[in-house]
């Protein structure tokens, strides 16, 4: 448990540091929407970019790993999309709701989790699963884009769809990354260093402007969210495992892998592509909260479990 607590305890730090400067007045509400534009648009795609480059098509291609985890990736996104549609009728907001449940934290805590708890073999599955999650943001994406433009016509639809995929920096870094890394040529270096310098801002600015957010309250935003959280701390690492054991009949090493990344918390993913969209993040934040702090006691069950199997 305790090295599990070790990795979530900095994500939970920062969100915190973020609510206290902002309850204080350090830190206002210019200060979240700069840190939220920063983020979207220069850290975390240089961060994305630096991923994607230094990986190799022959490292992502598991084919039984990849259908585990993508389908239970899907299936929940699915389930809490067409649930949150049928409260609202705002496919946009459900969007943003099933991709918060089925979106995994696998860069910031599923590669050092995976690492300590299977050896350095766990470092694939880690990989190859942050690739997965960005195909859950462009899928999320094109349902955001339906949602807004559900008045025009489909033609004017699909071009609007195309242009923002092909627009959205979150979705273009880690595709430059892989084409770059299929060229095998190395990056001048003091670009690299620059690149290197705003991925690594990434991940504490996020956190720091969720926890600005969370100073907003909403009941029903908080009861939304208790409903996202069981659905990506509780079926999806179930459903995970369905897949992997029963199912497919992976080795324990990928079955193992697959269940402790569907049962990562909710990334910041989701939350910066509310903010991309400007819409509302408050339920977005305090899933990543919920889940963060769940995390400590799932991972830790299923990881004592496995160990005495």
């Amino acid at each position: 448990m305790f090295y599990v607590f070790n990795v979530v305890f900095p994500v939970f730090a920062l969100i915190l540091i973020g609510y206290v400067c902002g309850r204080a007045g350090k830190l206002g509400e210019s200060a979240s929407v700069e840190l939220n534009r920063f983020v979207v648009w220069l850290a975390l795609p240089a961060q994305l970019f630096n991923f994607a480059s230094s990986s190799s098509w022959q490292t992502l291609w598991r084919p039984g790993f990849i259908a585990a985890f993508l389908l239970s990736c899907l299936a929940v996104f699915i389930l809490v999309l067409a649930m949150s549609w049928i409260r609202s009728r705002d496919l946009a907001a459900a969007s943003f709701s099933g991709l918060s449940a089925s979106y995994s934290n696998t860069g910031y805590m599923g590669i050092p989790l995976c690492v300590l708890a299977l050896g350095q073999d766990g470092l694939a599955p880690a990989i190859i699963s942050t690739f997965i999650v960005f195909v859950m943001f462009a899928i999320a994406t094109v349902f955001i884009e339906l949602g807004i433009l559900s008045h025009k016509n489909p033609h004017e639809i699909f071009w609007s769809v195309l242009k923002s995929l092909c627009t959205n920096p979150l979705l273009i870094a880690p595709v430059v990354g892989l084409l770059w890394s299929a060229t095998n040529l190395v990056l001048y270096e003091p670009l690299a260093q620059v690149l290197a310098f705003l991925a690594a801002a990434a991940t504490p600015c996020a956190l720091v402007s969720i926890g600005l957010f969370l100073m907003q309250k909403e009941k029903s935003a908080s009861q939304q969210a208790w409903g996202i959280s069981f659905a990506k701390l509780i079926i999806q690492p179930l459903l995970a495992w369905l897949l992997a054991g029963p199912i497919l009949e992976l080795p324990s090493l990928w079955v193992n892998a697959v269940v402790i990344l569907a049962a990562l918390p909710t990334g910041t993913g989701p939350f910066m592509l509310a903010q991309y969209y400007n819409a509302d993040g408050r339920i977005i934040s305090r899933v990543v909260l919920i889940t963060t702090l769940g995390s400590l006691l799932t991972l830790s069950l299923f990881l004592w479990w496995s160990k005495g199997v």
